[in-house]
């Protein structure tokens, strides 16, 4: 049926186009974590299915139920939140799917591997220190870089005193290895 035939309180209940869900990660490809990353993940995917979703779901029910028919812009609402949680839900469940838990702690240091936290030195003579973790661990800001990011591919199998050349959005920065911690 064309769209053209439908009026604008139908389209109102209608469920919106949903982009496909988005795994950064190749079919079949392990999804590397701390085992804190891990936890964090199985927690929000424990608080998203078994409180979140069904309290939302419940509210949901209760509008649809009252007797004086439901607040189309309540409802529009509760049913986005809902789209949204089993969206992160679907996603979750993938990558837990996935998951491989790396103890960073009973791997080599004298190498940087998954886990690690990397001390280096910047081109201008800074230091600044990395930690490489799971995909969704990452927080930039605060140190810690994905392992499929360009700045951990570059670090990953270098021991300390070696040279890296990282490319960037800003541009290229080089970077000696100055210490490895576990």
């Amino acid at each position: 049926m064309s769209r053209a035939f439908i009026s604008e309180s139908d389209t109102q209940f209608q469920e919106e186009d949903v982009p496909d869900l988005k795994i950064p990660l190749a079919a079949g490809q392990n999804n590397y974590m701390t085992p804190e990353g891990a936890e964090r993940l199985r927690g929000e995917l424990a608080a998203l299915a078994g409180s979140d979703r069904p309290k939302v779901a419940a509210a949901m029910n209760r509008l649809l139920a009252s007797g004086s028919g439901p607040d189309r812009d309540e409802l529009s609402v509760l049913r986005g939140r809902l789209r949204e949680m089993d969206r992160r839900i679907a996603y979750l469940r993938e990558m837990l799917a996935r998951i491989k838990v790396v103890e960073p702690g009973e791997q080599a240091s004298e190498r940087v591997l998954f886990g690690a936290t990397v001390t280096v030195r910047e081109d201008g003579g800074g230091q600044r220190t990395y930690r490489i973790v799971g995909i969704d661990e990452a927080d930039p800001a605060a140190g810690m870089v994905s392992w499929i990011s360009p700045l951990a591919k570059a670090l990953l199998s270098k021991r300390a005193g070696e040279t890296v050349t990282v490319k960037l959005p800003a541009g290229e920065s080089t970077l000696t290895i100055l210490e490895i911690r576990r």
